[in-house]
């Protein structure tokens, strides 16, 4: 029976080696899919893994080198690991993590709130506000932070009495220098203004990687400048603010140590005045130093975290958390 365009119809062979398709056209032959006599199946690759002696010798260096270092605690008798015992939850180097802490918190929150104010001023169209914003940046990162701190210390040699009224006129309250800026307020007060000068910038760059459409967006829907930074401009920012504000945090967890040079107990006050009463220098030392890592640990976490929750609008899926890898692996299943 002749097929409907006319030609013969085409024979399929039983080996398959005959294949054609629906127009009569020839397929391809595959050789290397045959397994009769005369054909042969390729060899299997051998993969050779690639070596890695530099691997091997680093982590043999390290692993000397942390020995040497566990040695040494264990056997050197000059740390003095009965004192770090004693003293480590003593009640004097508890009340100056207290303080350490309080001061820390305090003088971010400062920081925080009048770098945002800055980095706005900064980028204001205003020039009077953007060259005091840049002014005020210029001078506190600029200076000593200790000069700051024994500045606003001292700040009784300048002005003994503190007032507020009318220029070349009366005064409607006054007060003594010396009992309103005592040691733990000359503190908040150098510590503060001068993380405000670094948040600022901080800010500002956050500010300045949202893009312009968004603040166009914003004025086409009515919304005033200062709406649209609150709404729109600085939630998209935080992302890019959270990571540096977290260093910044940490890093004035153990800045607060120069609060000792103007005589306010904090951590590190009070263990250098302990260490000046027994001699035991490298003991309080390391009982600070515990405390402090144990601190910025603890910070360290926390910001995670924290970049975690800000990223959620900007990653299709969060990575799994190091607690959920660890679950993951013990129950066998992927993070």
């Amino acid at each position: 029976m002749a097929a409907p365009n006319g030609g013969a119809r085409p024979r399929r062979s039983g080996d398959g080696s005959d294949r054609r398709d629906s127009r009569g056209l020839a397929l391809p032959v595959d050789d290397t899919a045959a397994t009769g006599e005369g054909t042969t199946a390729p060899a299997p690759i051998k993969a050779v893994p690639v070596r890695h002696p530099g691997r091997w010798a680093a982590i043999v260096v390290l692993a000397v080198l942390g020995a040497m270092l566990v040695n040494t605690l264990l056997t050197n008798d000059g740390f003095r690991w009965d004192v770090v015992g004693k003293y480590l939850f003593s009640g004097p180097v508890l009340n100056g993590l207290k303080n350490t802490l309080l001061l820390t918190v305090l003088s971010m929150a400062i920081g925080i709130v009048g770098g945002i104010a800055l980095a706005i001023m900064r980028l204001s169209p205003n020039p009077v506000l953007s060259w005091v914003a840049a002014l005020y940046i210029w001078l506190f990162r600029g200076t000593p932070l200790i000069a700051q701190l024994l500045f606003w210390n001292f700040l009784a040699a300048l002005y003994p009495r503190l007032s507020l009224g009318i220029p070349f006129g009366p005064e409607f309250v006054s007060f003594d220098t010396n009992q309103l800026i005592n040691q733990f307020t000359a503190c908040l007060l150098g510590l503060g203004l001068n993380e405000a000068a670094y948040m600022a910038e901080i800010a500002r760059a956050g500010i300045l990687s949202v893009g312009e459409g968004q603040v166009e967006a914003a004025s086409a829907l009515g919304m005033t400048r200062l709406q649209s930074m609150r709404r729109i401009v600085l939630p998209q920012a935080m992302r890019d603010i959270v990571p540096p504000t977290g260093n910044e945090t940490i890093s004035m967890l153990k800045t607060t140590s120069l609060a000792f040079a103007v005589g306010f107990k904090e951590l590190f006050g009070q263990s250098q005045i302990i260490s000046g009463r027994n001699f035991q220098i490298i003991a309080l030392l390391i009982v600070a130093s515990i405390w402090y890592l144990f601190m910025t640990t603890v910070l360290t976490i926390g910001q995670y975290y924290v970049e975690r929750r800000f990223a959620r609008g900007a990653l299709r899926q969060l990575p799994p958390t190091p607690f959920q890898k660890l679950r993951a692996r013990f129950r066998g299943a992927p993070a």
